[in-house]
């Protein structure tokens, strides 16, 4: 069984945002819905400063705060690591925004609940990828097998440096980034 994740190179992302159309078409979001959002960040100074941009998104945590704290059980852990919400458990409480560390949640405000990130499971199930990830212009997102040493993802974590976002939180994300 894989343990789905991804990696992310701020380093090679330009801000396009084809990222964030692809998403929305492939989840049917409205326009004002987004499953993933961009933090802009400035290094060093003047004259010497670098600009990124760091795509975020859910990050299908292992000890995902918001599947602990629902009420619901409408978050749940799947073996491949992926974390879904299933939409008719979910009442719209918002206890998983609350608890959330990387601001990864929207509120569809016509079906009343809470979503996110779902790693396009229907098309990796169908031998695909997230639509995130087939559409990014610059490869700077890799998806797939965190278990097995020789995929891409887990070569290229280790190449890269790749690091994951706040592990003091011991939340133990599944996306990794190149800062």
């Amino acid at each position: 069984m894989p343990r789905y994740g991804m990696l992310i190179d701020t380093k090679k992302c330009v801000g396009c945002y084809a990222c964030t159309v692809a998403c929305q078409m492939q989840n049917g979001l409205a326009p004002e819905n987004t499953f993933i959002r961009y933090e802009e960040q400035e290094e060093g100074t003047y004259p010497d400063v670098n600009w990124k941009m760091v795509p975020i998104q859910c990050q299908h945590c292992e000890n995902a705060p918001c599947a602990t704290v629902c009420p619901t059980k409408a978050r749940s852990t799947r073996a491949d690591g992926v974390v879904l919400v299933e939409e008719k458990k979910c009442i719209g409480c918002k206890y998983c925004i609350a608890v959330c560390p990387y601001q990864a949640n929207t509120v569809d405000g016509k079906k009343g609940i809470v979503e996110k990130c779902r790693f396009c499971i229907e098309l990796v199930e169908n031998g695909g990828k997230p639509a995130c990830v087939g559409t990014c212009l610059t490869n700077a997102r890799i998806f797939g097998d965190l278990d097995n040493p020789k995929s891409m993802i887990s070569l290229e974590i280790i190449k890269r440096k790749a690091v994951s976002l706040r592990p003091d939180l011991e939340t133990k994300p599944k996306i990794y980034y190149v800062l």
